[in-house]
């Protein structure tokens, strides 16, 4: 009886695992061909940071550039206040943060996962170098 049973199970396992599929989630290709695709996404106009915190973030992703689906790509656009703005500490589970200052500088930092929290920071002028934020770590800008 306990071998019959056996068999029975194999069996439902064996028919079943042909529909068991483990892949990541993210549906990231090589290229993408988008048709009438516009020529930017709104990054070229500035907005309006008369706001609590100084500032605007401007998302540019698949909605306003198609031929960014499924390659993994955003880019967004920070206008800050002149005499100052915040961009409130923020995470990017599945992306990492880069960061090219167009015009003035810029105070950028990160703070570590590890035990220590520790805070590490920059002072990023236009053009001259540019700021990335590892995935998943608090970022500051």
């Amino acid at each position: 009886m306990k071998s019959a049973q056996f068999i029975l199970a194999l069996s439902i396992l064996a028919l079943a695992s042909p529909f068991a599929y483990a892949s990541d989630p993210s549906p990231l290709q090589d290229f993408c061909v988008a048709i009438n695709d516009p020529k930017d996404g709104g990054l070229n106009v500035p907005r309006n940071t008369s706001n609590p915190v100084g500032s605007t973030v401007t998302p540019v992703n698949v909605a306003q550039i198609p031929g960014l689906n499924t390659l993994g790509i955003s880019l967004a656009r920070i206008d800050f206040a002149p005499n100052g703005g915040l961009n409130p500490p923020h995470t990017h589970p599945h992306a990492t943060e880069i960061l090219l200052v167009v015009e003035g500088t810029l105070y950028v930092g990160f703070v570590t996962s590890n035990t220590d929290n520790r805070l590490i920071t920059k002072v990023s002028f236009t053009f001259s170098s540019m700021w990335g934020t590892p995935m998943l770590l608090p970022s500051l800008v």
